[in-house]
């Protein structure tokens, strides 16, 4: 037996896909914390940039903490040898990445 018909036309169908597509994008935005985007597409989303800044931030400066807690766990002669100073030069670059989020949220 067939299934009636959801929609009338073609063009009903497709609005009503394209309703739950922004839907389900708001869906994602939200669950991610980030405000919409303003409506009007020429005006900036700075709250929206600007909290996708501070989790971006907050993200790698997690990942900072551990990555030093990682290297001050290790012996000496590890932390002296070749792996644990391409872990430390990794620490670096980390730490140039967090100052540069740092003033882009500040």
């Amino acid at each position: 037996m067939p299934q009636p018909k959801k929609h009338t036309s073609a063009a009903a169908r497709q609005a009503a896909f394209r309703a739950r597509r922004e839907e389900t994008r708001q869906g994602a935005l939200a669950a991610k914390g980030l405000p919409s985007l303003p409506i009007i597409s020429s005006l900036p989303g700075w709250a929206r940039w600007n909290a996708s800044f501070k989790a971006a931030h907050e993200l790698i400066a997690d990942s900072l903490v551990e990555m030093q807690d990682y290297f001050d766990a290790r012996s000496d002669s590890w932390q002296e040898s070749e792996r644990g100073e391409a872990h430390q030069e990794k620490i670096a670059s980390v730490e140039t990445a967090v100052d540069a989020l740092s003033d882009l949220t500040s």
